[in-house]
């Protein structure tokens, strides 16, 4: 006997010794009923007697049966696939979003597709007929800020827009409520009995630092009270602009007893300047900000009493409305989630 004939009945053998992977018509025949029958008994079909459904259920477990997942969902007009179509994968706020609804598809066994545009929109249509080439149920498209984005069009599937809103309203977007965060930031300085509260805000040319800005004003209106200053610092988000607007707050409104800052990279250059002048944090002046960004918010001496827009969520949130659509039920407009306070040690001792 040859090497070839050995090997060729060393593989017969050991593919008659591995077991077989059960198959609809093995339960079929072994529950005496039709492949049609055991495919609907299965499925939950409502045209099956019970004693019928019992015993191909009780079949199918006996002999450890699992129904193929491709099969039932291309049987069902859909693939199992969904688009994830981001602008930042590397953003320090699109990438919780995108882990919030990963995990959120994740725990329906669906798989997903994900692609980065970064802010091209050449990329993007490129990435977008490739999704849908591979015949994707859903897409969720993912951007960098807050700031609306052109809508994709009527496509073939179902689109949800998360962080940055379509500027449809006939399209379907979920972004974090800035306005509340505003509000949220404003109803804990005063509760920790805080009246004289300065706001230095981000880029006034985004979208989330005038909502920030509004939410901040009402709160203080709704509380009795203005903003210290008069009006809001607006600038850059970073670091230097916290030390540099700062110092020019304490310059012009040495009595201020606390500072709202548009990001936590402008609220770290706050306690800088604070620092630097000799002013005690919290115990003189109070300092919250916003995006509770974990590196910054706890590495901050003291740590910093900031606003967490909920990223993960506001993912988990456009994977159900995604969900929903694909079944058939469709929402329009543009939802705002709401906000969670962290409150730490720049605003209360000892937190």
């Amino acid at each position: 006997m040859d090497a070839r004939t050995s090997e060729t009945e060393d593989a017969a053998a050991a593919q008659h010794a591995r077991p077989r992977t059960p198959t609809l018509k093995d339960v079929a025949r072994l529950a005496g009923v039709s492949i049609a029958t055991a495919s609907k008994a299965l499925n939950g079909r409502d045209n099956v007697h019970p004693d019928t459904r019992r015993r191909v259920v009780e079949t199918a477990e006996r002999i450890s049966f699992t129904p193929n997942s491709l099969a039932q969902s291309l049987l069902a007009g859909q693939t199992g696939t969904v688009g994830l179509l981001t602008n930042d994968l590397e953003g320090r706020f699109s990438i919780p979003v995108l882990m919030g609804a990963e995990d959120a598809f994740g725990a329906g066994k669906m798989s997903v597709f994900l692609c980065d545009a970064r802010e091209d929109a050449i990329r993007e249509q490129y990435h977008l007929h490739a999704l849908l080439g591979r015949r994707i149920d859903g897409l969720i498209v993912v951007g960098s800020r807050t700031d609306p984005r052109p809508s994709l069009g009527d496509l073939a599937v179902p689109v949800v827009y998360a962080y940055a809103p379509s500027d449809d309203p006939a399209d379907c977007s979920l972004v974090p409520d800035n306005v509340h965060a505003g509000h949220l930031a404003v109803e804990h300085l005063v509760a920790t009995g805080r009246t004289r509260i300065a706001h230095i805000g981000g880029d006034r040319t985004y979208d989330a630092a005038r909502a920030r800005d509004t939410g901040i004003r009402e709160a203080l209106a709704a509380a009795g009270l203005g903003l210290t200053g008069g009006e809001t610092l607006f600038g850059s988000w970073s670091e230097q602009w916290g030390r540099a607007a700062t110092q020019s707050l304490l310059d012009r409104q040495p009595d201020l007893d606390a500072i709202i800052c548009g990001s936590d990279q402008i609220a770290r250059g706050a306690l800088d300047t604070l620092r630097e002048r000799g002013v005690q944090v919290p115990r003189q002046v109070a300092v919250a900000s916003f995006d509770n960004w974990q590196i910054l918010a706890t590495g901050s001496r003291p740590q910093l009493t900031s606003i967490d827009m909920c990223f993960e969520a506001l993912g988990r949130a456009a994977a159900d409305r995604l969900v929903q659509a694909i079944d058939g039920r469709r929402t329009h407009g543009v939802e705002a989630l709401p906000c969670r306070l962290e409150v730490r040690g720049s605003t209360v001792e000892g937190a």
